[in-house]
């Protein structure tokens, strides 16, 4: 009888043991995960934050564009008209200040706060853009596509 209990206790422990090693195995994992989870966020944080430099400094220049612009609007169609492209400038400029006052999360969370909100404008927004860059990817292939068959129509050189 001891040798049967001896027995079961061994199996036991043995089951014991491997539940364990399958629970820190998994615990692991999950560390690991984590640790890259972390990781990944940390570099798209960079990279947004690079992009959102690049961002407000086109902006700027969109708005420094507009205001140059807003003189010759002026003279072609008036000074009301002229007013309307300082306002728009303005307006860009603010927007532009504000993107860069703000810390990368910060800028996700008002994202995100803006979407709650307004999804169907949200939704709306999405599409007009994945729309332009669908169009200016269509464009820029039928630009390549229009270069490689220009080349291609030159007469060979004659021996």
């Amino acid at each position: 009888m001891v040798e049967e209990t001896t027995g079961e206790t061994l199996v036991m422990e043995a089951a014991q043991a491997e539940t364990d090693k399958k629970r820190s195995a998994a615990d692991t994992i999950r560390e690991e995960a984590g640790k890259l989870g972390a990781k990944a966020a940390d570099k798209a944080r960079g990279f947004a934050a690079d992009n959102k430099d690049k961002a407000t400094g086109a902006l700027d220049e969109v708005a420094k564009l507009m205001h140059s612009a807003a003189a010759d609007v002026d003279e072609r169609l008036g000074e009301q008209y002229g007013r309307y492209a300082r306002s728009a400038a303005d307006g860009i400029s603010k927007f532009s200040d504000g993107i860069r006052g703000k810390e990368v999360d910060d800028l996700v969370a008002d994202a995100t706060e803006f979407v709650k909100k307004s999804p169907v404008i949200a939704i709306g927004a999405a599409a007009a853009v994945g729309f332009v860059l669908a169009r200016l990817i269509k464009s820029g292939i039928d630009a390549a596509a229009d270069l490689a068959d220009g080349e291609d129509d030159e007469p060979a050189p004659k021996a």
